[in-house]
C-alpha cells in the first residue's frame, strides 16, 4: 500500500482572498473554510493554483497555513498543502518544513514545470520529495501548465511508492492514460479530478474524489454529486453533473481564480475581488454570468 491516507470526497483548493490594502485576509480564510466544512467537503487544500501561491511571500504562505489549519481543527476537516515548485531541492525543503505544522494530513506537489524534465526525472522528483515528506504526497498533474504529461506508466511506477497517496489528474480528457492508471493502480494510490468538467465520468470510472477549484460555488451539490459517484447513484450524480456544467464553463472564462474571487465577493463573502499581477480580476460581464449560472444550478 502507497498511503493510508483517505482522499475520498470534495477537497477546495481555496482561494487566498485580499483585504482592501492587498494584504491576506486570514480572517475570510477562516470564514470560508468553516463554510465549506458545514458544507460537506472533505477537506481544504491551501496553496494550490487556486490560491495564487506563486505571487505569496513566504511569510505570507505560513499565515494562510496557519489559518486554514486553524480553522480546519475546530470545523473537523482535514487540510493537505501544496509545496511544489520546479525545483526538486526546494520542493523536498517545503515538504519537509510541514512537520513544524500538526494538522497537515498531506502535501501537493505538482510535476515540476518549464524545466520539462523526462518521465524518468519527474519519477526521481517525486521519490526525493515522497522520502523527505512527513505526510503522504499527491501527485499533481497539470500539463496545460506544467509542459509535462506523467502518463500512464509514470504513474503506475508512483503508485508503488510508498509515501505517495495518489494523484490529482487534471488533464483535458478523459484519456486512455487516465483510464488505465483508474484498473491498475494499487489500494492506497487514489485519483483526485482535475479537470472540473469531467469529474462524474472519472467518478464512474473509479475515482475517488476531486480538489476542485469550482467547489468553491455550489459546494453543497458539488459534495452530492461526488457522493453519488462513490455511492454508484448514476442517474442522480448525472443530474448534478448537468446543472453544475455550466457554472464550471462560466467559471474558467477569465484564468483562475480570477471569477471564483469576483463571484466570492458579490456574494459578500469576501472583501475584494482582486488578484495579483500578472493576473487580473474578472470582468464585470463575467463575473454576472458564473453568477446566474450558480443561482440556476442552486435551484434545481
Amino acid at each position: 500500500m502507497a498511503s493510508d491516507l483517505d482522499l475520498r470526497g470534495v477537497w477546495v483548493p481555496l482561494i487566498t482572498p485580499f483585504d482592501s490594502q492587498g494584504a491576506v485576509d486570514v480572517g475570510a480564510i477562516e470564514r470560508l473554510c468553516h463554510e465549506y466544512s458545514a458544507a460537506g467537503v472533505s477537506g481544504i487544500v491551501a496553496l494550490g493554483t487556486t490560491g495564487e501561491a506563486s505571487s505569496l511571500a513566504a511569510d505570507e504562505k505560513h499565515a494562510v497555513i496557519d489559518a486554514v489549519v486553524r480553522a480546519c481543527t475546530a470545523a473537523h476537516t482535514r487540510v493537505i498543502v501544496g509545496t511544489g515548485s520546479n525545483d526538486t531541492a526546494a520542493t523536498v525543503r517545503a515538504t519537509a518544513a510541514l512537520a513544524d505544522t500538526p494538522g497537515v494530513v498531506g502535501a501537493l506537489v505538482v510535476v515540476p514545470y518549464y524545466v520539462r524534465p523526462s518521465t524518468a526525472g519527474i519519477v526521481a522528483h517525486f521519490r526525493a520529495v515522497a522520502g523527505a515528506s512527513p505526510v503522504p504526497v499527491i501527485v499533481y498533474n497539470v500539463p496545460s501548465r506544467t509542459g509535462r504529461d506523467i502518463g500512464a506508466a509514470g504513474l503506475l511506477e508512483l503508485a508503488q511508492v510508498p509515501n505517495i497517496a495518489g494523484v490529482k489528474q487534471a488533464v483535458a480528457t478523459l484519456d486512455a492514460d487516465t483510464l488505465e492508471v483508474l484498473a491498475n493502480a494499487p489500494d492506497g494510490f487514489g485519483m483526485l479530478g482535475g479537470e472540473d468538467t469531467l469529474l462524474f465520468p472519472l467518478m464512474c470510472m473509479g475515482a475517488v474524489g476531486t480538489i476542485s477549484a469550482a467547489a468553491h460555488l455550489c459546494t453543497e451539490r458539488f459534495v452530492a454529486m461526488i457522493e453519488c459517484g462513490l455511492a454508484g447513484k448514476i442517474e442522480d450524480g448525472r443530474a448534478h453533473a448537468e446543472a453544475l456544467l455550466p457554472v464550471i464553463r462560466a467559471a474558467y472564462v477569465d484564468p483562475n481564480p480570477a471569477i471564483f474571487k469576483g463571484v466570492l465577493h458579490a456574494q459578500g463573502r469576501i472583501a475584494t475581488p482582486d488578484v495579483r499581477l500578472p493576473l487580473t480580476n474578472g470582468s464585470a460581464e463575467a463575473v454576472r454570468n458564473c453568477l446566474d449560472a450558480v443561482e440556476r444550478a442552486s435551484h434545481p
